[in-house]
């Protein structure tokens, strides 16, 4: 028997992508996982989190998907999708590219209603799962904490290499980050790495007067 376990990283950044990642693994590598402090990402230091991931990339089958900000907009911007239906759209793809290796995917469910986002990703598979869709599977189960570990280090990746790429250190990339906001300010008009759906973008590109800051208060 082979578990997929899937999360993502950066749902909520106004900068850079978000990531997907689903890793597979035997019930019995659960105790190895769980031995060498494997829980989810958002616990570990980043120098853990490094540390994981090279084990984790090295001795199971995983598979990541970047999803760019552009894709997002058009998502969150449509009348017929939003975040929640783009993230059960790639969860379908990354447990298709496993279907010959698992019984069961276990996923973080990202939307208020459980039993229709299970659903929707129902619809996409090329073979009946079982499939486990639960808030906080990230802290439940081990896989999906693994999941996660590989999400977060790629897309904690990403955002340094942009980072580098620019030579401005723009934070977490988070609104509510300080260093993200004045970025933000000086920027938002300039690169092309903004999610042009979240409102703290489009507040400041619908009035270049104000400052991100005016608001928030």
């Amino acid at each position: 028997m082979h578990i997929l376990g899937i999360d993502e990283a950066g749902r909520g950044p106004v900068i850079g992508p978000m990531v997907m990642a689903g890793v597979v693994i035997k019930p019995s590598d659960e105790d190895k996982l769980l031995e060498l402090g494997v829980k989810d990402s958002k616990m570990l230091t980043p120098r853990k989190r490094e540390e994981l991931f090279l084990y984790i990339k090295s001795h199971y089958p995983y598979r990541y998907v970047v999803i760019p900000p552009s894709e997002i907009d058009t998502h969150v911007n449509s009348d017929d999708s939003n975040l929640n239906l783009l993230e059960a759209l790639h969860t379908a793809g990354i447990i298709n590219h496993f279907a010959k290796k698992i019984d069961k995917a276990i996923i973080d469910c990202p939307s208020n209603n459980i039993e229709a986002y299970k659903r929707i990703i129902e619809k996409k598979l090329i073979k009946r799962i079982e499939l486990i869709v639960e808030h906080g599977a990230d802290k439940k189960y081990i896989v999906v904490s693994a999941a996660s570990i590989v999400a977060k280090v790629i897309r904690d990746s990403i955002i340094e290499d942009l980072k580098k790429r620019i030579g401005i250190d723009f934070g977490s990339g988070y609104p509510s980050d300080p260093a993200t906001r004045e970025f933000l300010e000086k920027y938002f008009d300039k690169y092309d790495f903004f999610r042009k759906s979240w409102s703290s973008w489009n507040k400041l590109k619908n009035g270049k007067n104000k400052s991100l800051k005016d608001y928030m208060d």
